[in-house]
């Protein structure tokens, strides 16, 4: 569906999403607290004018995805943890998704797939147009993440955004095979390859300290989905310990995130862009 609503607010949601990519980046180094890298990550969203989209992802290694840090992390970053720093901000609903992959303390031992993404990322914003089938992104996403000699996720996707909804209708899949589908213009796309030297697939791990609501609640629950709506949370973001008992009582009306885990024990790289789609092709949102 094309885009709804002012896409200056959509720019600058992918501009302050860009920015708290890139400061993430940079605070995830040997000794950093994985907590505080989360906190300075949403604390520069908002700073900025808008909110986080989702919790600050501080996925290590063979987590892909969906993993941040609860209120009582104390873990903090050792050289060689493969991180996928992935953030997202909003404003009044107007979603931007990115992400990059930082092997902390510059060990060198992944370049190779962190390569892999950022060429893979390039590769599918190339094929962007309206009109595209999403399996020519697909096929250009998994032909450049073999040509470094990994293997692209197969059950990880991109996905179109629209207003409130970071995951809406269409997968862009990072191997062909996918829907037959093309883009409009208009349309918000996430492209997000991910690559691995394992198996080539996800499986559901342990809980990613990530939830949302599964409809609109009543009651005591009502301003906290004011607050958040479809969007998914964190307790960290609850500090009212009478709003965290009650997220608590009513658990069933929440949608818990697995950590994504490699199934064959590899590490995972992860590059992503939101892009905007045009006649003759991409305008790319979250890059700086």
């Amino acid at each position: 569906m094309p885009v709804d609503g002012d896409l200056d607010l959509w720019r600058r949601a992918a501009r302050i999403s860009a920015e708290a990519r890139e400061l993430g980046a940079r605070l995830v180094v040997p000794g950093a607290s994985r907590r505080a890298v989360a906190e300075a990550i949403e604390e520069s969203i908002r700073a900025r004018g808008a909110e986080p989209a989702f919790p600050a992802n501080l996925s290590r290694n063979q987590e892909a995805a969906h993993y941040t840090p609860s209120p009582d992390d104390d873990a903090r970053f050792v050289a060689g943890d493969l991180v996928k720093v992935d953030v997202g901000a909003h404003i009044d609903g107007r979603i931007a998704d990115t992400a990059t992959t930082v092997e902390v303390g510059a060990t060198h031992r992944y370049d190779h797939l962190i390569r892999a993404v950022q060429e893979a990322v390039r590769a599918g914003i190339s094929r962007v147009h309206a009109g595209v089938p999403v399996e020519e992104i697909s096929a250009a996403i998994e032909e450049a993440i073999h040509r470094r000699g990994v293997k692209p996720v197969a059950n990880l996707t991109g996905h179109t955004i629209e207003r409130y909804l970071l995951h809406a209708g269409t997968s862009i899949p990072n191997v062909r095979g996918g829907p037959d589908r093309t883009l409009q213009e208009g349309e918000i796309v996430a492209i997000e390859p991910f690559a691995t030297n394992g198996a080539g697939a996800i499986e559901n791990g342990p809980f990613g300290h990530i939830v949302r609501f599964r409809g609109a609640p009543t009651g005591e629950l009502a301003p906290l989905f004011q607050r958040f709506r479809t969007l998914p949370f964190t307790a960290r973001w609850v500090d009212d310990p009478a709003t965290a008992a009650a997220l608590r009582r009513h658990r069933r009306q929440l949608q818990t995130y697995p950590v994504f885990v490699e199934s064959g024990g590899g590490y995972v790289a992860q590059a992503e862009h939101t892009v905007l789609v045009t006649p003759t092709g991409a305008e790319v949102l979250t890059e700086l």
